[in-house]
């Protein structure tokens, strides 16, 4: 059936060569140098970071998660309720009429329109400073 046979080797008269121990010392050696070297490096680099900086950054990253993930969450919800077939045209008309009667109790008069801005430069005040 096979024409290959099966050969077994005598490990005692096997032909490999022997790794050296000093050679492996060395590399350790070597290795351990290179190691402390860059981890000094590293130190030396984060020692100069301003970490007061940092709180700041991670709030910024944290939020900007945040927002990435509401954004996922709000499409999946927005995507599954476009499958039903007569949501989405309810929706569209319910946000003209939102959009209408807010429209006509804040831009219908003069009083109303400087109101209006009045409460948006307060809003503007508040949270930018």
């Amino acid at each position: 059936m096979s024409d290959a046979s099966t050969e077994v080797k005598d490990p005692a008269t096997d032909a490999t060569p022997a790794v050296d121990a000093s050679v492996g010392a060395e590399d350790t050696a070597s290795f351990t140098e290179r190691y402390s070297e860059v981890l000094g490096k590293v130190n030396d680099t984060l020692d100069q970071v301003d970490w007061n900086q940092m709180g700041r950054i991670g709030k910024i990253v944290g939020i900007f998660a945040a927002v990435i993930v509401a954004q996922i969450l709000i499409k999946g919800i927005l995507d599954t309720i476009n499958l039903l077939p007569v949501v989405p045209g309810l929706l569209e008309l319910l946000g003209v009429v939102v959009v209408g009667q807010w429209s006509w109790r804040n831009l219908t008069t003069s009083e109303k329109r400087t109101a209006l801005v009045q409460r948006v430069q307060t809003l503007r005040q508040e949270y930018l400073g």
